[in-house]
């Protein structure tokens, strides 16, 4: 379910934005209100119209696209992305099958140990079962 949260957005600018002229007027409404309005013609009045618009307009694009292009070629230079990815690729390969062959080792190290473990108790068991039937040949007197 994606719905567009634009509304929640610009309420919360709003509610935001509300609170900001209200703490700054000490709680008073009508000084708010005309704080809001004063600050709202000062920027009105430097926004530019007409033909001035479309220029600074046209400006902002040009400077915003050449400094995500500066950004992207400073990255690609800094870090050499496209001559470290497939390095990067093949380290990544590397330590995945060093780390399977460890994982394999200690797999098969910790079987033996508790299999020697089963082992020795089974012959404890096995000890002590036959000791057993040697002093006592049954619960109930039988002799030995």
């Amino acid at each position: 379910m994606s719905q567009s949260r634009i509304g929640v957005y610009l309420g919360l600018a709003a509610a935001g934005a509300g609170g900001y002229y209200l703490y700054r007027a000490g709680g008073d409404v009508k000084g708010a209100k005309q704080e809001m309005k004063i600050d709202a013609d000062k920027a009105r009045e430097k926004l530019p119209r007409g033909e001035n618009a479309e220029k600074a307009g046209a400006n902002a694009g040009k400077e915003a696209g050449a400094v995500v292009d500066e950004a992207i070629n400073n990255a690609r230079s800094k870090f050499k992305l496209d001559e470290k990815i497939p390095e990067l690729k093949e380290n990544g390969k590397e330590k995945l099958e060093e780390g399977k062959k460890q994982f394999d080792d200690l797999r098969q190290e910790t079987r033996d140990k508790i299999s020697s473990e089963i082992d020795k108790m089974d012959r404890s068991v096995e000890q002590k079962t036959a000791e057993a039937k040697g002093t006592v040949s049954g619960w109930f007197g039988g002799k030995k």
